[in-house]
């Protein structure tokens, strides 16, 4: 066996799970999950016809590179979500559809990390556990980044000592985070950039949060928008990472793409050549639909602010709890460690929530998500808002 996989720690979901074992909670209070962050607003009705209408594209094997038709649409949603120039963006060079932002996001530290090196991995922490668990399989290093509250929970770059960049290989950055919901500003982004040439390493910009956020007038910078204003158009060492699950409620779909640096995606096109993962034609016309139509996303975001009105209205009289720019998560500080308060708020009041400090790893003497929990605002308002009311009483018992 790969002995690197007994160095994967267990999922969160796997460690919830073992902490709610043997809890009996409230049988008059119906079970309210905000743990899991599955979008749970329908899909699009156009784009389930888009997949039923091309049901016959099952009968043929599908390219890893994706058709022509989707690339196009993706380079033009690009184009335009970013204000890149159309003619920059080449469909044959510098995008690659891929099943999820998951799959492809573990699937390129494989490709890009050299472990023969001593590879470090940097990445955000509290993080998504697909970066660490990449990095391991790889053969490299992580290096955790902590966000706190005092850093408004972004990673402060500067104080990464220059030994650590000289090592790094790859930077993981989730902009809007998860679980934080915080929006690197396009310094920040330039300032990224500019290590990565200095210190030859890559960026993997997740950024499958990008299309939910606050303000219409205001939507989060992407990795390639800077990279572009910064003049860097053939986008050296910048890679995105996009995805349909939460833009357009398709988790089930598992479609998004993968963009920029044209010579890092020859790379990966071969090594998913090998990997196997080509998506399939009828998935391939439904994303093309999807990609094409910004309605339904404008809709998706204010299902999202009235929920955050709601929720976030009802907790910050109680909970210290900022209303985040982006994404749909809450991450409140908790008046005991998050551990404590998720068992005791399920057994009592029949809410999941997730502890912070499974979501992230002990760095620097702290373990920076230990006294938060996450709350993933996916469920109806109506439910949004009761365990809300639920989190209220609770807190005020403790």
């Amino acid at each position: 066996m790969n002995p690197d996989l007994d160095r994967l720690q267990p999922y969160p979901f796997e460690k919830l799970a073992r902490l709610k074992l043997g809890l009996t909670p409230p049988a008059d209070k119906a079970h309210i999950a905000l743990s899991i962050g599955e979008p749970q607003h329908p899909t699009p009705h156009f784009i389930s016809e888009a997949l039923i209408a091309h049901l016959h594209g099952l009968s043929n094997y599908p390219s890893t590179k994706g058709a022509p038709g989707l690339r196009e649409a993706i380079c033009a949603w690009l184009s335009q979500r970013f204000q890149i120039p159309a003619e920059i963006l080449d469909p044959e060079r510098h995008v690659l559809p891929v099943n999820g932002t998951r799959e492809a996001l573990f699937a390129f530290a494989q490709c890009v990390v050299n472990r023969a090196e001593g590879p470090l991995v940097a990445m955000p922490n509290p993080f998504y556990q697909i970066y660490e668990g990449a990095a391991l399989l790889a053969g490299a290093e992580p290096y955790f980044l902590n966000t706190t509250r005092e850093t408004g929970y972004l990673p402060d770059f500067d104080a990464v000592p220059e030994s650590v960049w000289a090592r790094c290989q790859l930077l993981y950055i989730c902009s809007p985070g998860n679980p934080t919901g915080a929006v690197m500003g396009e310094d920040t982004l330039r300032r990224l950039i500019e290590l990565a040439q200095r210190h030859d390493f890559i960026i993997a910009s997740d950024e499958c949060y990008s299309e939910l956020y606050a303000d219409e007038a205001s939507p989060p910078p992407g990795l390639l928008q800077t990279a572009y204003n910064m003049g860097l158009t053939d986008f050296s060492r910048c890679v995105v990472f996009h995805s349909l699950s939460k833009r357009s409620n398709a988790p089930g779909l598992r479609s998004g793409f993968v963009a920029g640096d044209a010579e890092i995606l020859k790379a990966f096109l071969l090594y998913r050549t090998y990997h196997g993962c080509a998506m399939s034609l009828p998935v391939q016309q439904a994303s093309i639909a999807a990609w094409s139509d910004e309605a339904h996303v404008r809709e998706n975001r204010e299902l999202y602010r009235r929920k955050f009105e709601a929720v976030h209205g009802l907790l910050a009289g109680v909970l210290k709890v900022e209303r985040p720019p982006a994404g749909f998560y809450l991450w409140p500080q908790t008046p005991v460690d998050g551990e404590s308060f998720a068992r005791d708020l399920f057994a009592q009041e029949h809410v999941t929530v997730v502890p912070g400090g499974y979501l992230s790893r002990e760095s620097g003497g702290i373990n920076p998500g230990r006294d938060h929990v996450r709350l993933a605002l996916v469920a109806p308002l109506d439910e949004c808002a009761e365990a809300a009311r639920r989190l209220v009483s609770f807190v005020k018992s403790l």
